[in-house]
């Protein structure tokens, strides 16, 4: 294999239609090296920034990425094209904790409501 064979463009897709790159990987390179990466070239100007790799979901070609997979697993016919970059979503999942923060502050408004017809 030539060097241009083991390095694959990727570019991250961010919801905002804003990208992180594009920028050559390895495709030896896990899933979970290249969400360490989008993490640590995270725009400093956007507001909840990823903290953890599983803060971090990556989909391509319709799928979402697991992080024991390779960069050469995650390739679509597609991204063949000689001279291609490949197109990876970005989704960012909100912590747990801040969801169980708020929980407890909606079971304090329950109210019963009872209807008579």
């Amino acid at each position: 294999m030539s060097g241009a064979q083991d390095q694959l463009e990727i570019k991250f897709r961010l919801t905002d239609g804003s990208d992180i790159g594009p920028k050559n990987f390895p495709v030896a390179m896990s899933v979970a090296t290249l969400k360490e990466n989008i993490i640590a070239q995270w725009p400093k100007e956007k507001e909840n920034g990823p903290r953890t790799v599983k803060d971090v979901k990556l989909i391509s070609a319709g799928r979402i990425l697991e992080n024991n997979r390779t960069v050469a697993d995650c390739r679509s016919p597609l991204c063949d094209i000689p001279g291609g970059v490949m197109i990876m979503h970005v989704v960012i999942q909100q912590p747990l904790m801040e969801k169980e923060k708020k929980l407890p502050s909606d079971l304090k408004q329950n109210k019963c409501v009872c209807a008579i017809l």
